[in-house]
Parts: structure tokens; C-alpha cells; sequence
């Protein structure tokens, strides 16, 4: 088959569509990444064909930083940057998907792909890095806190689908007028199964031991097979980095992405008070120009960043913003985590570590003070937390989340030729 991926973000919402992608080819089909511009040349080192979109995830980071936690400021965030991308980006996708089989798509395209898939006759699946468009009382919807209530719960999911819908409505109409050609005449629900097209698979791109299953998750299109992990190349890691790993105890990792907050600085500076209050060395990855002191302290190192897969298990705890690809490298890594949530679904990820007892109860980032990092990072020292870290790891490590979706994505376009040609 030929297949394109479409993803739109940050690294951590390219790099698992990437192993999907690797995983794709490696089972024999022909595979196209469509993602920002940004990530063209991390795609193509890995052998796969990029369509490079327009636009800059940092402005969309600091749109969504900006709109704190509130779940309807994110998706007004979202629609300001997408207002002023979307035609060059829908002509980027529309290329992409030029002979293509089979699509999948990422929550950015939730709506938008699953109708240019309808209109072109393209199968489509909706592969989510967090639990979003399957209501359940176990838990709020992304951007909402827990009320403990199942009803209530329920209900939030539903009213969050309906103002990502409506909210995306009033977007592409506006879009439409401005350039009616490059837009899909009409707007489809990718869940619901009607005119006859089927309901498309909603994958959830999570371990089941960081999310076990809802009991009211029995529908059949939904999906959760565990993480998409990208295996890196053979890393060497520079000398900087390699003498400071060898020249003491296992070091705290700390990093929070691509976030692209105001208060750096000040949580730059609580972050190196709390390290010389526990005395912990530590390796922080700055991110895309993140901040750091004119003269570090003797016991870190600043980089701008490092493969998570080989710097995470090499560490005794990680501190990261919560974001869902960090999240699962620093399970699989079976050290402890601690969240620092920022923005979108990192708060949910934050209570999901703490509650299967991967780490200590998370710290919102405008909460992050020198005092607050320094008690959690000396409850990651109990015996009984490092302990579930690393089981938690082991049952991480054992799953084939790229094997299972491959598979699942395979049946799909097997049951729609069928579906059609009835």
C-alpha cells in the first residue's frame, strides 16, 4: 500500500508518526510523512519520504503556553495558528496524499483528514497520543480537572468533542471563503459511520500500563495497543556529555521540551536551587533556545539536547513537562519521573505517572519553586517508587506498539476494499 502520515508540532508529535512510518516500510508498504518543515531532514535520516508543511510549531508552543490549562483557550491557541497556515498546509497534505491507499492522521487532522479522506476515497485512521473523542467515566477529558464523578466525567468528553467540532467549524468556513478549492467541500465526524463509510479506527498510541483500558472503552474501532518508540541510530555521545556521565553517580535528567514559556528564567533558576539543596548532578536539555545561566553550577550540564532513549535509563530520575512522548520514554526508561506540566493534556499525564506510582505527584509549572522540586526529587529516592519505575519499565520494554498498529492498520484497509466493493 501507499500510505501517508500526517502530523503537525513538535518533535514529540512527529517522532512516534516517524516510527509508525519506519515500521510501515519495514512491513512492505510505501510510506510518506507529511510534517513540518522543521523535522524534514530528522524524517529523511531514517529512510522515509517527508512532504514538509508550512508553518513553525514554536509559535503554535507559545500560543498554547500562553493559553494555560483551559481546554478552549488551547483549541482558540490552535485555531489563531492555524488560521494563518492552513491554505499552504492543506495544499502540503492534498500533495501528500496524491496516490495514497490509506491514511492516518494525528489529532491536528482529526477533522480535516478524515474528510479530505472521504472526499478523495481514502480509508483514514485516527492514531491520538492522548485519550481524546472516546468518552468514559474513568476520567475527565484532556484540559479538565477530575471531579472523581462518572457521570460527570463522561460528560466532559462529550462537551469537549463538541467545541473541538463547532470551534473548527467556524474556522474552516472562514477558510473556505478565503480559498475554496484547497478545502474539502464539506466537513465529516471521523466516529460516526454514516453514508455508508465506515467508523474510522481511533488508535491511542499509549501503553496500557500508563492508561489501562476503560471499561466502557468496548466499542471495536477503539484501540490501544501501546507506545510508538523510535529506535535511534547507534548514538555517540559527545565528549561533554560522555565525561560528565562518567564522572560521578547517575545524574537527574531534566527537560521540558519544546515548551516555550515566559517564566523560563525563573524556572531555570528554581530548578538549579533545588539541585544544590538535594546536591544532585544533573543534564538539562535546553530545548530550541531554551534559557540557561551565563556560568552553570559545577554540577550540570546544559545541552541543547540528547536521544531520551539512551540519556533516560542512564539517569536516576527524569523531570520533564509531561508531554505524551517524553512521558513514555521516561517509562520505558523505568527510572522515576517527575511531571511538570505546562499546557494541553501534560496535567492528565502528570496524575496518569503519579497514579501508577512512577513518580510523585506532579508540579504545575507556575507552582515550580526551588522547595516544591527539591521534595520531589528526594521522594524518587524511596525504595518502593524506584522499584515500580523499573517494573513499570520491564512491562513498557516488552510491548510492540508499532507491531500492533501496523497490524491494525493493515486489517482496516483490508475490511474497507471489502466494505466497498460490497
Amino acid at each position: 500500500m501507499n500510505i501517508t502520515l500526517l502530523t503537525y508540532g513538535s518533535r514529540g508529535d512527529v517522532q512516534p508518526f516517524l516510527a509508525l512510518a519506519v515500521g510501515l516500510q519495514r512491513a512492505g508498504h510505501r510510506v510518506t510523512l507529511a510534517a513540518p518543515q522543521r523535522f524534514a531532514a530528522f524524517i529523511e535520516s531514517y529512510g522515509i519520504t517527508c512532504a514538509p508543511l508550512a508553518g513553525d510549531p514554536d509559535e503554535l508552543s507559545r500560543l498554547f503556553n500562553d493559553a494555560g490549562t483551559s481546554f478552549v483557550r488551547q483549541v482558540r491557541a490552535m485555531q489563531t495558528h492555524v488560521m494563518g497556515i492552513a491554505p499552504q498546509v492543506i495544499r502540503g497534505v492534498r500533495a501528500a496524499l496524491q496516490g495514497a491507499d490509506l491514511l492516518v492522521h494525528s489529532f491536528a487532522f482529526t477533522t480535516g483528514g478524515h474528510s479530505l479522506g472521504r472526499e478523495l476515497s481514502i480509508p483514514d485512521v485516527s492514531l491520538q497520543l492522548f485519550p481524546m473523542f472516546a468518552p468514559t467515566a474513568a476520567f475527565p477529558a484532556i484540559g479538565l480537572p477530575d471531579t472523581g464523578v462518572g457521570w460527570l466525567n463522561r460528560w466532559s468528553h462529550r462537551v469537549s468533542a463538541q467545541v473541538f467540532w463547532h470551534g473548527g467549524n467556524l474556522s474552516y468556513l472562514q477558510l473556505r471563503r478565503r480559498a475554496a478549492a484547497d478545502f474539502p467541500a464539506r466537513l465529516y465526524w471521523a466516529f460516526a459511520g454514516r453514508d455508508g463509510w465506515p467508523v474510522s479506527p481511533l488508535i491511542f498510541a499509549i501503553s496500557p500500563q500508563a492508561l489501562p483500558r476503560p471499561a466502557d472503552w468496548n466499542q471495536p474501532h477503539i484501540h490501544l495497543p501501546g507506545y510508538l518508540f523510535l529506535k535511534s541510530p547507534d548514538y555517540q555521545p559527545p565528549d561533554a556529555l560522555a565525561n560528565f556521565m562518567e564522572a560521578g553517580p547517575p545524574p537527574v535528567c531534566i527537560t521540558f521540551g519544546s515548551m516555550v514559556n515566559r517564566a523560563a528564567e525563573r524556572t531555570g533558576r528554581a530548578v538549579l536551587a533545588a539541585l544544590q539543596a538535594t546536591g544532585d548532578r544533573a543534564v538539562i536539555l535546553t530545548g530550541w533556545g531554551g534559557w540557561r545561566p551565563e556560568q552553570p553550577p559545577q554540577n550540570t550540564l546544559f545541552l541543547e539536547g540528547a536521544p531520551h532513549d539512551w540519556l533516560f535509563p542512564r539517569c536516576r530520575a527524569v523531570v520533564h513537562h509531561g508531554g505524551a512522548g517524553t512521558t513514555a520514554a521516561g517509562l520505558h526508561a523505568g527510572v522515576p519521573s517527575i511531571l511538570v506540566p505546562h499546557i494541553a493534556d501534560q496535567p492528565f499525564w502528570g496524575r496518569q505517572v503519579a497514579s501508577i506510582g512512577a513518580g510523585p505527584q506532579p508540579i504545575p509549572v507556575r507552582r515550580l519553586t526551588a522547595e516544591t522540586l527539591a521534595q520531589a526529587l528526594r521522594e524518587t529516592e524511596a525504595d518502593i517508587l524506584r522499584r515500580r519505575a523499573a517494573e513499570l519499565g520491564a512491562l513498557v520494554q516488552a510491548e510492540d506498539g508499532v507491531g500492533k498498529i501496523v497490524k491494525i492498520i493493515e486489517e482496516h484497509a483490508g475490511q474497507f476494499s471489502h466494505t466497498k466493493k460490497a
